[in-house]
């Protein structure tokens, strides 16, 4: 906990001006308020000085009483001034650790590695990124300044009261070994609910984002009342968790509240005694009785302040938790930017596991692809066709091998150079939910508009974008659900092609597309990728049989290579593979057309 807060606490310091001055003006508010009770004292010592009629001049002794009440305004308004802006300059630095806080997080998100995000479910990331980002606002803007207030407050006045009449202070004190002790209790309790909490709310969170993305499934299997049931359980348990940190806590103030009023009955019943026996004046007595008063709205905080702590503790855990994580595929600290001279990818005796000491997903795979060339990887699934288009831009590392671009090991170079060069088409399309034209150049913003459409015409995808309602303006959806799965494909392709990469990797791309489509596209990626080292990934043979050479892979191993005419004469799984898919189509296009339906 000291650790967390303590990072917190340096963070809000960040903002020197702004902290200093909260911390100016608590100290402020904190002597004022002391001066409270002090004027309210000396006041009742002067009016019962009048009533007694032992003044030796009434008249100063009026004008005494009324110049103190004037400085107890005086004060009470500079309290009131002060306190205000202490809660204003709190605020202001809460929303900018707040948000230098999100940008942070959300720039870690950027920099992290696949592997990471693999084992890491979005849902879980979206909570540390808003709910726990909130708890650690909400202790900067409430409880740490709070907390400083309260600790000069009570350090001041016990000072001061135990100066005025020791017994009578000390006993005025009596409550706060009590209300310190069952604030530790209740912050170490309010810790683990709150880490409770905070975990059933990622669950909630993933839930439902599950549900929001999935909902075309949900709704066709008939499934609502399954992720009712299964959304009413996380939010039970989390109302269950809400409800037993409340009673934690309202047990807790309770007993405060409890300590603190009997310390005040022990006050006035020995104070009274130390007013009889002339130890003590009534403005004394009184002057200690209003700093208890005085008292009664920061001990009532306490249970705020130590539960918005245990929060703050919870939430700042886990975003350090991932602000302190180290990429796995970072730059090494001397690396240099790529230089292509051959745009010449080579692979050597790579190996590949995702999980240490897990099973290989390549072992020994040797190959290399030059510009203007075209490799193509076929083979069951599982084989590793998608893992070497993941090792190529570093989205992984590779455990054993080298994996180089005109002799220069990929590990040496910067990530962002290297990725300048690679362009991937993926297997899973995402499209943004933002307009034809902003996905399309996405990887260039600055795109001009000739280069997106050029792109769009080589993909096949220009004449249905100009059908659209505002064409190239036209937005897509939330990930492009306004667009067929050929459609998303198509604008993929289009989307790898704007940067202008040296090496290209089309991992299954034209899987949705038709196969007279396809041949479009391939025919107007010819011009386009002639000057490229080219990989093409796929299970339809007919995508690969115009590559110069073609690997074929079996649980990560390269099986068969050659062209598609030697793999052929080969009489191998390649040859077995396109003589059933050539026999598939055959037969598809004899299929006779079924009648239409007669009523």
């Amino acid at each position: 906990m000291p650790r967390v807060l303590g990072r917190l606490t340096a963070l809000a310091l960040r903002y020197p001006a702004r902290s200093a001055g909260a911390v100016a003006c608590a100290l402020g508010a904190t002597v004022f308020t002391l001066a409270t009770p002090r004027l309210l004292g000396a006041a009742i010592d002067q009016a019962h000085e009048l009533l007694s009629n032992a003044a030796a001049n009434p008249d100063a002794a009026r004008a005494g009483l009324v110049q103190t009440a004037g400085l107890l305004v005086v004060v009470s308004a500079a309290r009131g001034l002060l306190t205000g802006l202490q809660g204003f300059l709190g605020e202001t630095i809460a929303q900018r650790v707040g948000y230098d806080l999100r940008l942070a997080f959300f720039e870690k998100l950027q920099r992290l590695s696949f592997s990471f995000h693999d084992a890491v479910h979005s849902g879980e990331l979206i909570t540390r990124g808003m709910l726990d980002l909130e708890g650690v606002r909400a202790f900067l803007e409430f409880g740490l300044l709070r907390l400083i207030a309260l600790v000069m407050l009570i350090s001041f006045g016990a000072w001061h009261v135990i100066r005025a009449d020791g017994p009578t202070g000390l006993v005025a004190l009596s409550f706060v070994p009590f209300v310190t002790v069952s604030a530790a209790q209740m912050g170490a309790l309010l810790r683990l609910s709150w880490m409770q909490l905070q975990l059933a709310m990622a669950q909630i969170t993933r839930t439902m984002e599950e549900n929001l993305q999935g909902v075309r499934v949900v709704r066709a299997f008939a499934s609502h009342a399954f992720e009712m049931a299964k959304f009413d359980n996380w939010s039970d348990l989390a109302l269950g968790i809400s409800d037993r940190r409340i009673t934690v806590r309202m047990g807790t103030n309770a007993f405060m509240n409890l300590a603190y009023y009997s310390a005040m009955g022990l006050v006035l019943w020995i104070g009274g005694h130390r007013v009889a026996a002339g130890h003590l004046s009534v403005g004394g007595l009184a002057e200690v009785l209003t700093f208890m008063t005085v008292l009664q709205q920061p001990v009532r905080l306490i249970g705020m302040i130590v539960n918005s702590s245990a929060r703050a503790t919870t939430s700042g855990g886990r975003l350090f938790e991932v602000l302190d994580m180290p990429p796995a595929i970072a730059d090494a600290p001397d690396a240099r930017d790529l230089v292509i001279s051959e745009g010449r990818l080579r692979f050597e005796h790579v190996g590949f596991s995702y999980k240490p000491g897990g099973d290989a997903a390549l072992t020994d795979v040797s190959f290399e692809v030059r510009a203007g060339r075209t490799l193509g990887i076929v083979g069951p699934p599982g084989s590793g066709k998608s893992t070497i288009a993941h090792l190529i831009p570093r989205f992984y590392d590779a455990d054993r091998g080298t994996i180089s671009i005109d002799g220069q090991d990929i590990r040496t170079l910067t990530l962002a150079s290297l990725r300048r060069v690679v362009a991937v088409m993926q297997q899973d399309i995402f499209l943004f939910d933002a307009s034809v034209h902003d996905n399309v150049s996405y990887a260039d913003p600055l795109a001009d508009t000739d280069r997106v459409v050029e792109a769009a015409t080589i993909s096949q995808i220009h004449s249905h974008v100009e059908a659209l309602p505002e064409a190239y303006r036209t937005y897509v959806g939330e990930r492009g659900v306004a667009l067929s799965g050929g459609q998303r494909q198509r604008l993929s392709i289009a989307r790898g092609l704007v940067p202008d990469a040296r090496i290209i990797v089309f991992d299954d791309s034209t899987a949705a597309i038709d196969a007279t489509t396809e041949t479009l596209v391939r025919e107007g990626l010819k011009s386009a990728v002639q000057s490229k080292a080219t990989i093409i990934i796929a299970h339809r043979l007919s995508s690969l049989r115009h590559a110069d050479e073609i690997i074929v892979l079996d649980e990560g191993r390269i099986a068969e290579q050659g062209t598609h005419e030697s793999l052929l004469q080969a009489g191998g799984g390649y040859a077995k593979l396109w003589k059933l898919q050539s026999l598939g189509a055959s037969a598809a296009a004899s299929r006779k057309p079924e009648p239409e339906f007669q009523k």
